[in-house]
């Protein structure tokens, strides 16, 4: 087993960003405690695992950050030894299109892994949330569930600093228990669908539909400020990180009715995740200076035609990225803190 450094989503060429790990003394951790794992029994026969797929679980009504406690509870110290990494290490911040190191059903029992179920149920608004980041229960990969990955940072001990990251094909999340303050979600997420981002069938297109009805209440005006043919910021680490500069229409020039929309955009937005969540990105952007401040940019690629109009929408302020690909499928990049 080995760490993801430049995992590739199957779909399409790009690659997210993975900086290097101590692959060598990690690649050595991870077999022999993989070992210790089959050889003691914990994974008896991961065959069997690997072969099922958890049934979900009802929706917890416990807090995500307690079902995480209960989860790391149950490691044995073999597990422990792959699924954790200091809280200062780099992947503690990283975006994942796959499993960051090792896949649920190579690490996790039966049992944990209907725990981790419940733990996404519980960072997600309800299951209509739920659905949408599991992408209809597919996890949008030939794995399914059991192919994606779950590791912690830090110290889960009282009073310390520590992070779960659930990653994924087109997909990471998070928790930390605010152990970063003023950081929504505790750093940077992840989402996609491999589905045309206009067609029904993407899970997140009506997040396109509610960005297309403010492009289409914009004054021509208005879209030539915000429609950008050059200088789109691709899909790197530099993509979703702040800037000074927010290119794009500034929501404190649209109408009444027109910001209406773009309120539409930000509940649709967060709609998928829990409502502490949600709330606390609210008062980031309130404490940036407001929605007034957020920009809007639609990145016009070569190709796009009236049908399709931009490949990439943008959402940016100060401390905001909110970064949607909509061609050829979807791939979105959150990043949102207080500056």
């Amino acid at each position: 087993m080995s760490t993801n450094e430049n995992p590739q989503c199957p779909d399409c060429t790009e690659t997210i960003d993975q900086s290097s790990l101590d692959r060598r003394r990690f690649i050595q951790v991870a077999s022999g405690a993989a070992t210790a794992l089959v050889s003691g029994g914990v994974l008896a026969n991961p065959g069997q695992i690997m072969a099922q797929n958890p049934a979900p679980a009802p929706k917890a009504a416990r807090p995500a950050e307690a079902l995480i406690r209960e989860l790391h509870a149950t490691l044995t110290d073999e597990q422990k030894q792959i699924v954790f990494l200091p809280w200062n290490h780099v992947f503690c911040k990283r975006v994942f299109n796959a499993a960051m190191n090792v896949r649920i059903n190579q690490i996790y029992t039966q049992p944990q892994q209907e725990l981790l179920q419940r733990i996404v149920r519980a960072i997600s608004s309800d299951e209509a949330g739920f659905r949408r980041l599991s992408r209809n229960g597919t996890w949008d990969t030939g794995g399914g569930f059991a192919g994606c990955g779950a590791n912690f940072f830090g110290d889960m001990a009282d009073g310390e600093k520590w992070a779960w990251v659930f990653s994924g094909h087109h997909l990471t999340v998070r928790c930390d228990g605010d152990s970063e303050p003023d950081t929504a979600f505790g750093g940077p997420m992840y989402y996609g669908h491999g589905a045309d981002g206009h067609s029904q069938r993407n899970v997140f297109n009506y997040q396109t539909r509610a960005v297309t009805n403010v492009f289409d209440a914009l004054s021509e005006q208005q879209r030539r400020r915000a429609v950008i043919t050059s200088g789109n910021p691709g899909e790197t680490p530099r993509s979703f990180a702040f800037r000074d500069e927010h290119p794009g229409l500034a929501a404190s020039e649209l109408s009444g009715d027109q910001l209406r929309l773009v309120e539409t955009v930000m509940r649709e937005i967060l709609s998928p995740y829990r409502r502490e969540d949600a709330e606390e990105v609210m008062r980031i952007v309130r404490r940036n200076g407001g929605l007034p401040r957020v920009h809007l940019a639609f990145y016009r690629d070569q190709g796009a035609t009236e049908q399709t109009r931009w490949h990439f929408w943008r959402l940016e302020g100060p401390g905001f990225v909110w970064y949607y690909r909509v061609l050829p499928h979807v791939h979105c990049y959150v990043n949102i803190a207080a500056v």
